[in-house]
């Protein structure tokens, strides 16, 4: 069965919320810690979200840092969010990802989040 939206997710793997978010940590992570900031409405994607919600994400943004920080000890972190089928995005329910990184977790992390377009990273 594939999710639809993410409320098939049941409550007691939530770690934690905000009033528009809960929180879960990812059940395909990129590295250890990464947590996904998930809607409590049903919305699309960041764009479908109210002011109140966007106003409310970098709440949920600073919780899931904590959260991370707390059992593992990250030298920096990629926030990112998928927005349509393009983008890469598969769950059309909003979530966006808080994935720690590490020292050495890749050879050459230069370029970042440009990597998501094959030979973009690298400027």
């Amino acid at each position: 069965m594939s999710i639809h939206n993410f409320f098939e997710i049941p409550a007691d793997r939530h770690i934690g919320q905000t009033a528009h978010f809960f929180l879960i940590y990812d059940g395909y992570p990129v590295s250890p810690g990464h947590i996904l900031i998930i809607s409590k409405v049903l919305r699309k994607d960041y764009f479908e979200l109210s002011i109140d919600e966007r106003a409310d994400l970098d709440t949920a943004i600073f919780l899931a840092k904590e959260l991370i920080e707390e059992n593992h000890h990250p030298d920096g972190f990629n926030i990112g969010m998928n927005c349509g089928e393009p983008a890469g995005q598969t769950v059309f329910h909003f979530h966006c990802h808080v994935i720690p990184r590490y020292i050495g977790d890749m050879e050459d992390p230069l370029g970042g989040v440009r990597h998501c377009v094959d030979g973009k990273g690298y400027y």
